[in-house]
């Protein structure tokens, strides 16, 4: 992966501050749509610019975003994501309470999240051309394999994924964003 792509590894505040539903909004909003004063980002997820700005305010406290400089004027500051990914282990947290707790809520809310857009892929897809719905993919894979193999294959789809962020080119003819999700963890239905 490039020097420039920014991996976040958040600590135990940083994680602690992202489990709340404006913040991780915030966030993500800013990370797929890209830099956004508090104002337009207020009327994308249909807020109000205080409460908005009082939130970015407290990501910024904990170094998730930053003022774009770039963009900002006198009057409005733009703000941005000071990365590109998140990736963090539950167990980093086991020994802080609070942690732990926002571990859980980020979890259940990424997965809430990540059904959403699966629900929304699935009822817009007849809207696609046929050669996005043929490349479009839902797998499942059920493997038995200890904790170490299963961590080297997350790491192996991780360093795939990452050649193809490397080749990102968002500009080219028929280029659309998407959306890969990658979940891994021992099946409820477990042998026998």
């Amino acid at each position: 992966m490039p020097a420039d792509r920014r991996i976040l590894h958040p600590d135990a505040r940083q994680l602690r501050v992202l489990a709340h539903p404006l913040r991780s909004r915030l966030l993500g909003a800013l990370r797929f749509h890209g830099p956004a004063t508090a104002t337009q980002l207020a009327a994308r997820l249909g807020t109000n610019s205080g409460a908005t700005s009082y939130h970015l305010r407290q990501l910024a406290d904990t170094g998730l975003v930053e003022d774009d400089p770039s963009l900002s004027t006198g009057r409005d500051r733009a703000w941005r994501s000071v990365h590109d990914s998140t990736s963090w282990r539950s167990t980093e947290y086991d020994h802080d309470p609070d942690a732990k707790a926002a571990d859980e809520w980020i979890a259940r809310h990424l997965a809430g999240r990540s059904a959403q857009w699966l629900d929304d892929w699935l009822e817009a897809r007849h809207e696609w051309p046929a050669e996005w719905r043929d490349a479009a993919d839902q797998s499942d894979y059920h493997l038995t394999v200890t904790a170490e193999r299963l961590r080297a294959l997350m790491a192996d789809l991780h360093e795939v994924l990452g050649r193809y962020l490397d080749d990102e080119n968002p500009s080219a003819p028929a280029a659309e964003r998407v959306t890969v999700l990658l979940q891994a963890f021992p099946s409820p239905e477990r042998r026998t």
